[in-house]
């Protein structure tokens, strides 16, 4: 149980690397997969992936490398140890250790609960000598003990990081206007920030507004192409763009440890959601703000998402018929088909809600029959339809496509018996040319029938595990079902409970959630320094405020020059009013120390 940013991947990379033998990493997410074995070849450490975007061809490729000894890591959905294929390579690949990433995957009580994760136990019937590591950010009592449980861990030890952030300053503020708000605080936080909000069309309203006055803003969702959130995220890693306004889709896997602000223009659902996401704050160790603005409909609505996250059995039937309708699908079939997937199309078609549809998906896909995924990628693939003599005849014919040719040739094994996955953009970088050329050359070479070319996918896809059931017989399990909704109901309790408390420090509150009940005050969220300003008197602290903004009046100063400037006043108490003007917005306090006034 480490926090954010607190080094979970070495905990199993390190140890993998002193064994010998291979380490099986299970993840649930795509992009951090590919990340993480981007990272790991960097430094000459071979490590390759699995995901649902490969075909049968390349996944069988990988899995023999793999029986050979040629990765010291293979990264799999967990899906993907259910598959066939895996399960024939399983005996023959010598493992060493199992890590379980994203290990509250395994509890129905996480926020984020999957199924398939449930399956990664039956390992251990062909793997019960290897040694297992569970890994998360964030898990309550409950969830720890489940996922020792369902992971049927034996004499397990337990280690866990403080959840205390000694650096974040947590806050709350309601707010009429929270884009005045969000403002204020941009102004008086310099620095890289992220921006979250509840929905694709409120990350593009913010920026915009964000924009007009005059602040380095872009917007960021799963709706994105993969390309454009890809030269999006760059830029605000490399700092050309200050603030990214974004949905939680923004944020898994991203390494900046400079970010000195993380607000929530909405509140979360739940204290995981909300420490996971603040925690991309200040992972530098150095002052950061983790700020959350609400207004009163927003806990009106949160108290109303427990109906709404989890739809009637009834409902939930209808909509898994919709679904074999819209894509018709008779019963029977579909198992392992990919479905594109417009959503709105979807719900214009049937007149359905289109929130009560994505619940029902995710009631669906947690039950095991769809996996339903906004941002999924399947990679574009191509195979030769030729042999090589006809092939040679053709570069001859025409050889401004020779180059293209080549290089698919060299760069991707076994393309001319299986569909192989490519990347237009990493072959545009080796070849040096426009991507779009690219496009235009393997659709030119596909029209000569020379490959097969199929582009890639980056909408919405709905795959089906299981063959279509007809809706009635849908199987639900009604009382995990509820059971599950009753625990949700708990943690919007909770989460409205951290929105409202007006005493309780805000990391006291967050660890006490966790299970961490050893932290003290950390004397820097909007609790404590509402705390330390009752400490001054009303009248003393009105003085020391009138004398710092006098102070500052003409122009920006260091703290230490403040500090010299005011000798009958200890350090302490000038501390606790800069912290309490600068988290209420007045006064802006850089990275080195300069103060200035934002208003009077």
């Amino acid at each position: 149980l480490l926090p954010t940013g607190g080094g979970k991947s070495i905990c199993f990379q390190v140890p993998a690397l002193l064994m010998d033998g291979l380490c099986l990493v299970i993840s649930p997410l795509i992009a951090l997969m590919q990340d993480q074995v981007s990272h790991l070849t960097e430094k000459g450490i071979a490590a390759a992936s699995l995901n649902s975007g490969m075909t049968y061809g390349e996944v069988k490729l990988i899995l023999q490398k793999a029986s050979r000894g040629d990765f010291k890591f293979l990264y799999v959905s967990p899906e993907r140890i259910e598959s066939t294929l895996f399960k024939e390579y399983l005996s023959v690949l010598d493992i060493s250790l199992i890590a379980v990433d994203e290990a509250h995957c395994i509890s129905q009580w996480g926020y984020d609960f999957r199924p398939p994760y449930l399956r990664i136990a039956s390992l251990r019937e062909e793997l019960d000598k290897v040694t297992i590591i569970a890994l998360t950010a964030s898990a309550t009592e409950k969830v720890k003990e489940d996922i020792i449980d369902k992971l049927q861990l034996q004499n397990t030890a337990v280690f866990r990081q403080s959840f205390e952030r000694p650096a974040l300053s947590y806050s709350c503020f309601q707010a009429e206007s929270k884009i005045n708000k969000l403002i204020q605080v941009l102004q008086g936080v310099p620095g890289s920030s992220i921006v979250y909000t509840n929905s694709r069309k409120l990350t593009k309203e913010v920026c915009q507004l964000l924009q007009l006055q005059g602040i380095s803003a872009d917007y960021y969702h799963a709706g994105l192409t993969q390309e454009e959130r890809e030269k999006k995220q760059k830029a605000w890693i490399e700092d050309q763009i200050r603030v990214m306004v974004c949905t939680n889709a923004f944020g898994m896997g991203i390494d900046k440890p400079s970010v000195r602000s993380v607000i929530h223009y909405n509140v979360p659902d739940c204290l995981e959601n909300y420490y996971q996401e603040a925690g991309r704050a200040g992972r530098d160790s150095k002052k950061a703000f983790a700020v959350l603005l609400y207004h009163p409909n927003d806990i009106i609505q949160l108290q109303a998402l427990p109906d709404k996250k989890f739809p009637t059995i009834t409902t939930i039937q209808s909509i898994y018929q919709s679904l074999a309708d819209f894509f018709q699908l008779p019963v029977g079939a579909g198992e392992g088909a990919y479905f594109d997937f417009d959503l709105r199309q979807f719900t214009e078609n049937f007149k359905l809600e289109t929130t009560t549809v994505i619940n029902s998906l995710k009631v669906l896909e947690q039950e095991g029959h769809i996996s339903f995924a906004e941002s999924i990628f399947l990679p574009s693939q191509v195979m030769f339809n030729t042999d090589k003599e006809a092939l040679y005849a053709f570069e001859t014919a025409q050889p401004r496509l020779e180059h293209l040719i080549k290089t698919l040739l060299r760069t991707y094994e076994g393309i001319f018996d299986n569909r192989v996955s490519i990347f237009e953009s990493s072959l545009a970088k080796v070849m040096r040319i426009e991507v779009n050329l690219i496009h235009q050359q393997l659709k030119e070479l596909a029209a000569y029938g020379i490959i097969e070319y199929l582009p890639k996918k980056e909408s919405p896809q709905i795959h089906y595990l299981l063959n279509r059931a007809p809706a009635k017989y849908l199987h639900i399990d009604h009382d995990a079902y509820h059971a599950r909704k009753k625990n949700y109901t708990n943690r919007v309790q909770d989460m409205i409970r951290y929105v409202s408390d007006t005493t309780t420090c805000r990391s006291v509150f967050i660890g006490n959630y966790f299970g961490d009940t050893q932290l003290s005050s950390c004397g820097i969220c909007d609790h404590c320094l509402n705390n330390k300003k009752k400490e001054l008197s009303n009248s003393d602290f009105r003085t020391i405020e009138k004398n710092i903004k006098t102070k500052l009046l003409n122009t920006p100063q260091s703290i230490d020059q403040l500090i010299a400037q005011l000798p009958s006043i200890s350090r302490e108490k000038i501390w606790t009013v800069l912290d309490f003007l600068q988290t209420e917005g007045e006064l802006m306090i850089t990275e080195e120390g300069q103060v200035s006034i934002l208003k009077s």
